[in-house]
């Protein structure tokens, strides 16, 4: 059980090097970067594997610095009571800028075509000449007038739907989990797609952007392959499991598939006929570093300061607007009277509840109370000791 004071001066330490712009957010009256803590009140991560670590109780927050968390044990954080933050969207332009870049390239053979320009650097004068006559084995296709599936029309995926519409391509979405936002978003112009079986049918080039689950795992394979265009182009800068790559490899060396760009380079990729290898390059652009480590210190920040929570992957989202007085903060099991047993607590002091949000997430819940009293000193009397019993609580916070 954790308690929260204001005036207090909290720790954040970093596992990697975050960019001074999200560590700006923390400002040093009330915060101090330490990366040898042993006992952080949060950690700011890009891609340290954490799954290794044990964490202090008094660490409250971890925030990763771009979309995945596979790096870090969210399931012993959601048991532990961490709250474990990621920052969708902040990179999204960044990707969506290699999407497109790699899907022209491959198009017109850029990438085989440029190596292959850089083996004449001893031929001298000759390079004018054979590059003339060489240059006929990279002849491309131009992506105009060509059909784009998108799969997954999140944040990255919109985008990239979006602007490949401004290149003249029609673009075909599929994606049952849209959110609200996201469709108000994406044009109008982008057809949508019943079944990802239509859109796998219809498209001459694919591109995919979704997490990796039970139910996406390997979803390119031979049986997907069959329902393709041959000769699609498939890219992938989500997650290199959505592939199963021996019959990826075997659907490049028949020409089903034409070309697989992959930002997830392995063995196996490197040694798959008309494989474009990229070495993880996503997101790796200065702005996008920028944006992703500016989120996740502002989203550790409200959460430290006032419990305030956005875009967690372990804990409901749950928001009330800040006042400065008193807040109780629980996470807790979802379980029947868990938020009776908190206001019960409350009231064994006279207190009157100003506000209240409680919001679940599977077999977790969280709740935040404002107490309307003015209430002096930093914890009162025994209330802690109180609500530390009650059956259910995995952590707490007055604030």
């Amino acid at each position: 059980m954790s308690i929260n004071i204001l005036d207090k001066i909290k720790t954040i330490k970093t596992l990697n090097n975050i960019a001074e712009s999200g560590l700006n957010v923390f400002n040093k009256e009330q915060y101090a970067i330490d990366d040898n803590c042993e006992s952080p009140d949060a950690i700011v991560v890009r891609s340290f594997n954490m799954h290794e670590l044990e964490f202090d109780h008094n660490l409250k927050a971890i925030a990763r610095a771009g979309a995945g968390v596979n790096n870090i044990p969210v399931e012993k954080c959601t048991e532990q009571g961490i709250v474990v933050f990621n920052t969708p969207g902040a990179n999204a332009n960044a990707v969506k800028e290699i999407v497109l870049t790699s899907l022209m390239a491959s198009s017109r053979n850029l990438f085989a075509g440029v190596t292959w320009t850089k083996s004449l650097a001893d031929e001298g004068d000759q390079i004018p000449k054979l590059v003339e006559a060489g240059k006929k084995q990279f002849v491309g296709k131009e992506i105009k007038g060509k059909t784009l599936g998108v799969i997954g029309l999140g944040a990255i995926g919109a985008l990239v739907a979006n602007d490949a519409l401004d290149l003249d391509m029609d673009v075909i979405g599929f994606d049952p989990f849209i959110s609200v936002d996201t469709a108000w978003n994406l044009s109008r112009s982008v057809q949508r797609a019943m079944s990802i079986e239509q859109l796998f049918a219809n498209s001459d080039y694919i591109t995919v952007h979704v997490p990796l689950t039970d139910d996406t795992r390997g979803m390119f394979n031979v049986d997907t392959f069959s329902i393709m265009k041959d000769g699609v182009h498939i890219l992938n800068f989500s997650r290199g499991e959505l592939v199963n790559e021996q019959d990826m490899a075997a659907a490049l060396e028949s020409g089903k598939v034409g070309k697989y760009i992959t930002d997830f380079p392995n063995e196996n990729v490197l040694k798959m006929k008309n494989a474009v290898p990229i070495p993880h390059l996503g997101a790796s652009t200065k702005e996008s570093e920028e944006n992703c480590a500016i989120m996740a210190s502002r989203q550790v920040k409200e959460f430290l300061e006032t419990g305030n929570i956005k875009n967690s992957v372990n804990f409901p989202n749950a928001s009330l607007p800040y006042t400065g007085k008193r807040r109780v903060a629980a996470f807790h099991k979802n379980v029947p009277n868990m938020v009776g047993q908190l206001t019960t607590a409350l009231s064994e002091y006279n207190l009157n509840i100003a506000d209240m949000v409680n919001r679940s997430r599977g077999d977790y819940a969280y709740t935040m109370i404002d107490i309307d009293n003015k209430v002096n000193g930093e914890v009162l009397p025994g209330l802690s000791e109180k609500l530390g019993k009650i059956a259910g609580i995995v952590t707490f916070r007055i604030i």
